[in-house]
């Protein structure tokens, strides 16, 4: 498959370390709120009945899900886990930062 602008401008983006960090941590981000939103559905119920479970705003809920937001707490988190019958498991890891631009560029690859 041909690379697209996009394609060559991330590539090039990502040979700087400090936004290849930046780049996986919005992915992190992303990959919490997709985890809670999906979990949340699958037990059929809406933001708002989430937030009622948890006695907070269905707004705080929407948050929680907004791959934007970097705010979330362990605390918090596994009050939702609790209420969506789940569990939170948190891994650190070392990476180098070589290691981790050869990875997020190995991720976004798959992507296409």
């Amino acid at each position: 498959m041909k690379k697209t602008n996009f394609d060559a401008f991330l590539d090039e983006q990502l040979k700087d370390p400090a936004f290849a960090e930046r780049f996986e941590a919005a992915g992190e981000a992303w990959d919490v709120a997709l985890q809670i939103a999906a979990l949340r559905e699958k037990a059929g119920l809406s933001q708002r009945d989430l937030a009622r479970k948890l006695k907070t705003s269905q707004q705080n809920i929407s948050r929680l899900e907004s791959p934007s937001y970097e705010g979330h707490s362990l605390s918090m988190l596994r009050k939702v886990a609790a209420a969506l019958n789940a569990e939170v498991k948190v891994t650190i890891e070392p990476v180098a930062k070589r290691a981790m631009v050869a990875e997020t560029r190995a991720k976004y690859a798959g992507r296409k």
